[in-house]
């Protein structure tokens, strides 16, 4: 990857860590009574996770967010910023998915970068992208014990997998670029936004309960 290349994926993935730290604290705030120390680390465990998820899988260890004290430094820092201000993001009605989904959106492409220069096919670097877009709100959902929102939402793993596909059309004929990249995301957000707006939803399994029998009232 060009020097040009990589200062695109830190500055994409950074901002993505950051994103994503203050969907992961503005959750915490929401959805638990934690203090500071509980809202910084869950803001660390949904930036961080999805990257370590993939650094793994593609055996670069030790994976990047403890190569780099950025990604820590970025994402304890979206977790500190999210509580001194949380009255402010509170406030404001959809914050929190749309941090998610920008994070969900930055993710998907510098996942599927990153596959894609680990010699992975482009098949593989589409799934391996999705993954890294889900993870860190996958982890996130599970520490908070809830069920994760990429397996009861249709339209969450959907819009990762669109900008990773684009991502990967583009890096394997060779026309990848900031503004691809930008476009990838912005495919991957809009579809995620979309979906929450007008709630939709792939087909869902119901319990189907076997029908009452009918009452003696009924019968006479």
């Amino acid at each position: 990857m060009s020097s040009t290349g990589s200062t695109l994926q830190l500055v994409l993935e950074l901002l993505g860590t950051f994103v994503f730290g203050l969907n992961g604290a503005l959750t915490a705030m929401e959805s638990e009574n934690l203090d500071i120390v509980g809202v910084v680390a869950l803001a660390v465990i949904t930036a961080l996770g999805g990257g370590i998820i993939r650094d793994i899988l593609i055996g670069s260890l030790p994976p990047a967010a403890f190569r780099d004290w950025r990604y820590l430094a970025v994402g304890a820092g979206a977790g500190v910023l999210a509580f001194m201000a949380r009255q402010l993001w509170l406030r404001l009605e959809r914050s929190i998915t749309v941090f998610d989904a920008a994070g969900l959106a930055l993710f998907c492409v510098t996942g599927t970068t990153t596959a894609f220069a680990a010699h992975l096919g482009p098949f593989q670097s589409v799934v391996l992208g999705t993954i890294t877009g889900v993870g860190g709100g996958t982890v996130r959902d599970v520490v908070i014990r809830k069920v994760p929102t990429v397996l009861s939402s249709g339209l969450y793993a959907v819009p990762a997998a669109c900008g990773a596909t684009l991502t990967a059309v583009a890096l394997g004929l060779h026309f990848y670029s900031g503004a691809i990249a930008v476009l990838a995301a912005a495919i991957c957000f809009s579809i995620r936004m979309a979906g929450v707006h007008f709630n939709l939803n792939m087909p869902i399994s119901h319990r189907h309960s076997a029908a009452a029998p009918p009452s003696p009232d009924e019968d006479r």
